[in-house]
């Protein structure tokens, strides 16, 4: 084998490669409920209005109310718009307030 001959398929190889490349097709934007504090509401009241309009469980409710309330806001949910839209006005009829990013 000559060495010049090695350096030429190197420079210019014979094998072909292919490129796998993912593609999504149905993209659907994710959305975030934000949860701000208010200096009205009990504890009580904001963990049973998460239960009830965003399916919490116990826990993720207490947990979510905790940051609400030290951090001055927390993302209750995520999902799409026609998801979170629903969810933002209850938690609005109930003197709650929210946004979605």
């Amino acid at each position: 084998m000559n060495f010049y001959n090695t350096i030429k398929d190197y420079e210019n190889p014979k094998r072909q490669y292919e490129e796998e490349v993912l593609v999504l097709d149905d993209t659907d934007d994710i959305y975030k409920l934000v949860l701000h504090n208010d200096d009205i509401h009990t504890f009580d009241y904001v963990i049973d209005s998460l239960i009830e309009i965003c399916k919490h469980t116990l826990e993720q409710a207490e947990q979510c109310t905790i940051l609400v309330h030290y951090k001055g806001k927390c993302t209750v949910k995520t999902g799409s718009l026609d998801t979170l839209k629903p969810m933002h006005e209850k938690l609005i009829s109930r003197e709650l307030t929210s946004e979605i990013l």
